[in-house]
């Protein structure tokens, strides 16, 4: 039986009444435990890590397995396999960066891609194109997607120019072949010919000089549209040379394909006429700018029955920015955040870049600002930041402060509209 004593040294009664003497632990017994408890501790939570980095790594190893999986079923006989293969490729680059997995496989890859836009039909040669977009994006500017584009430019190119291919594949390939090019084509003058190839398509939408419409069925619209915003990406890594020549050359019939029954091909014109008035500022002045601006108004203020609501809605939107930017040479910027940066698209290059990559990435499109070296390189965001989770969740608004901030603007917003409502007066009878 222990029995406390007030005395110093620490007493014990043992038994026949004996007091035993025994010295308290000293400062070098308790920093001995101190260190044994700590070494204790860290033990385990290195073991805690060591457990972490297993199941990452073999999630990773997993993810790598599907993925070799995938390349291998593009050559399978069956064509829904090859496009399941294709559209888990596509879902992979479009949401992880891959370079060091597809560097080493690119022209397994590329092969892979060829044989499907050659072989396959509609669905899967839409896919494939995508997929090539895709792999250039990864692989970003250099000698390794010139390689990949030089082995599919030709196929892109027949594909698109051959009037007896399927329809969706040649609009595939009129987007991809955009993109591919804007990514890794290293001559200047292939990027003019590639130009070509879309203006001889395009051009085919222009209301004639004595008024008279082509008579063109919905898909092909659609390829013209594709051709011109792709025609359009290109636009914005010419010299000032070629914008010049290219100005003179196409912006007085441009305003013509505003006439179009299909609104993507009327917003398409819009913005690229906008487009090329922000490349073309220091050239000579626009001589039937006023006609032109009258037919810009008309469009930002359709109030056409005969067409869908939200086609108008939307046309409306955009119009009233080109307008903007033909009249008075402004764009209304838009802000991007991801992570713990922003990004400001700022001008009709901008936006026709970001349109374009976005297409392919899609929701994908946030992470690759934040770590794709190549489409932080396109819009000049520096290189990759590293950001700890711990910083990431002392940066985040809890759900109780989004609540009262939301709940205060909408209150300011409720008195600043209040203010130019008209109030109802009942007023008695006389």
């Amino acid at each position: 039986q222990l029995c406390p004593k007030k005395l110093n040294p620490i007493f014990l009664c043992v038994s026949g009444g004996q007091n035993v003497a025994v010295q308290p632990f000293s400062d070098e017994d308790a920093s001995i435990d101190g260190l044994s408890l700590c070494s204790s501790f860290s033990d385990a939570l290195s073991v805690a890590d060591e457990g972490g980095e297993v199941v990452e790594e073999a999630a990773q190893e997993d993810f790598q397995y599907k993925l070799k999986v995938y390349i291998d079923s593009t050559l399978d006989k069956s064509a829904k396999t090859r496009q399941g293969a294709l559209d888990g490729l596509k879902a992979a680059m479009a949401t992880r960066i891959l370079y060091e997995f597809i560097s080493d496989r690119r022209t397994t890859i590329a092969d892979s891609i060829e044989r499907c836009l050659k072989k396959g039909k509609g669905e899967e040669q839409h896919a494939a194109a995508s997929l090539a977009c895709l792999l250039c994006i990864q692989l970003g500017s250099g000698i390794e997607s010139e390689e990949v584009f030089k082995t599919l430019k030709p196929v892109f190119k027949n594909i698109l120019l051959d009037g007896s291919a399927n329809i969706q594949a040649r609009q595939a390939c009129a987007t991809s072949l955009g993109l591919c090019t804007l990514v890794a084509e290293d001559d200047i003058l292939d990027v003019y010919a590639t130009m070509e190839c879309f203006e001889s398509l395009f051009t085919r939408s222009y209301v004639r000089e004595d008024g008279s419409r082509p008579s063109l069925n919905p898909q092909t619209t659609l390829l013209h549209t594709n051709a011109l915003l792709s025609w359009a990406l290109l636009l914005t890594i010419c010299t000032s040379s070629q914008v010049k020549a290219i100005t003179h050359k196409h912006l007085p019939k441009l305003p013509r394909l505003l006439e179009n029954d299909n609104v993507h091909m009327r917003i398409a014109a819009g913005e690229t006429i906008a487009l090329l008035f922000e490349l073309a500022r220091d050239t000579d002045p626009y001589e039937d700018w006023e006609p032109l601006c009258d037919k810009l108004n008309s469009l930002a203020t359709d109030c056409n029955k005969h067409r869908a609501k939200t086609d108008k809605r939307k046309q409306r939107s955009v119009f009233r920015d080109v307008l903007k930017a033909v009249e008075e040479g402004e764009f209304q910027s838009e802000t991007i955040r991801f992570s713990t940066e922003r990004m400001t698209i700022d001008s009709w290059v901008r936006k026709r870049t970001y349109d374009a990559f976005r297409e392919f990435v899609g929701s994908g499109m946030n992470y690759h600002l934040q770590a794709n070296e190549f489409i932080r390189d396109v819009f000049e965001l520096g290189p990759p930041m590293l950001v700890d989770s711990t910083t990431l969740k002392s940066m985040k608004v809890s759900r109780f402060e989004r609540h009262l901030y939301n709940a205060a603007a909408f209150k300011a917003r409720t008195k600043a509209r209040s203010k130019f409502r008209d109030k109802r007066v009942d007023v008695g009878e006389f």
